[in-house]
């Protein structure tokens, strides 16, 4: 019997990691479909409204089917709260790191958006949220991985270095399509953009998807429905992401799909990233924790990597590999602190004897005769709370 449950204890374990080794690939497709829709010429907004409306398409359905007996009362404070989570875990969120991809590589983008634990970190510390005991492990780790993290993102973008030449395909789709007939219709601007701007983006984005992730733990204490949660930002970020990209966009013909890479990317990030690999993130965090669902973000960043140098014909530099070592060894080192955190708070938890809540009252009379004491004069009381 002991057999049988290690054995099926190692089939979840190798299922989780399969899984989300899958989610990282989907990742990384979106973001190389992300760069060719932006090449032929489909605004960086358009795109992130149509994510958002197939997402909530997708997820509206699921949350209908899989969480109807068990949802909680919707409220003005859910709704309030679902509202800023689809603005900056959503429309304002995916603007910015899709601006951001466009003007830099999606290397650069993914490297940079592996600063959002030490973000949260400086966020949650200024807001109170987050305590740090500088003299502990936990804290020391805490502060050298935020300044690991950022001194990584600075290298990343102000130095370059030599370039890395590991293969060599002669592969560049981002060429094709933007000679394709129509591309790069109205986004010339892209070409104008500089480094400085997209790593102002980069890094902005990892402000605002910290600021979701605080969030969006406040809201799952009133709405502890992932699928329902997920439906109702999406719905938010939809709404925010049109309206931003109607007072932006002028030209209604940028609003056809039609059936080319801009449907397919469109509905790939809305339906497959938004919808199912949410669902499957959900999955691995019920199943092996959060911490272990983020030690596999680094892997994001090595396939984008090689799939940028295969596919986009991106050059790596040196600065970019020593700048994303630095991200990762920062990102470790902040997972680390939490995860010794939550030992350290588990093994202090004392063992509870009696009922939660239950407090015990013992009231003792004065016996009439001291030679006859009584037992029953004195007597307990259980005052439920």
């Amino acid at each position: 019997m002991k057999v049988m449950v290690e054995i099926c204890n190692l089939a979840d374990g190798v299922k989780a990691v399969l899984v989300m080794v899958t989610i990282q690939v989907a990742y990384t497709a979106v973001n190389v479909l992300y760069k060719l829709a932006a090449s032929d010429g489909m605004s960086v907004r358009i795109i992130t409204a149509y994510r958002f409306i197939f997402a909530t398409a997708f997820m509206v359905p699921l949350a209908l089917i899989f969480e109807r007996k068990n949802r909680p009362k919707l409220t003005w404070t859910i709704l309030f709260q679902a509202f800023f989570c689809g603005l900056f875990g959503g429309s304002l969120s995916q603007n910015m790191y899709l601006e951001s991809l466009v003007l830099t590589s999606a290397t650069f983008a993914t490297a940079i958006f592996n600063l959002v634990p030490a973000v949260t970190f400086i966020l949650a510390f200024s807001f109170g949220l987050e305590k740090v005991e500088i003299r502990t492990p936990p804290g020391k780790a805490k502060v050298i991985g935020t300044l690991l993290g950022i001194s990584g993102a600075m290298l990343l973008t102000f130095y370059k270095g030599t370039e890395i030449n590991i293969w060599r395909t002669h592969i560049n789709l981002i060429k094709d399509y933007q000679s394709h007939e129509g591309g790069l219709a109205s986004s010339d601007h892209h070409h104008h953009g500089s480094l400085a701007l997209g790593s102002l983006l980069a890094v902005a984005n990892c402000f605002s998807y910290a600021f979701w992730l605080i969030i969006q733990a406040k809201m799952s204490e009133r709405y502890p429905c992932p699928y329902s949660s997920t439906a109702l930002m999406s719905f938010m970020a939809s709404i925010q992401a049109v309206v931003y990209a109607l007072c932006v966009e002028k030209d209604f013909e940028q609003w056809k799909l039609g059936w080319n890479i801009r449907l397919l990317t469109a509905a790939y990030a809305g339906i497959a990233v938004a919808g199912i690999m949410v669902t499957l993130v959900i999955w691995c965090v019920r199943l092996k924790g959060p911490l272990f669902v983020s030690i596999f973000s680094p892997l994001l960043l090595i396939c984008t990597a090689i799939a940028g140098s295969i596919l986009l014909n991106e050059t790596l530099h040196l600065g970019s590999i020593l700048g994303g070592t630095l991200i990762i060894c920062g990102l470790y080192g902040v997972l680390w602190a939490k995860s010794l955190e939550m030992k350290i708070v588990s093994q202090l938890v004392p063992f509870k004897s009696c009922r939660e809540g239950e407090k015990i009252e013992v009231v003792i009379s004065t016996p009439k005769n001291d030679s006859n004491f009584n037992v029953e004069n004195c007597s307990a009381k259980h005052d439920e709370q």
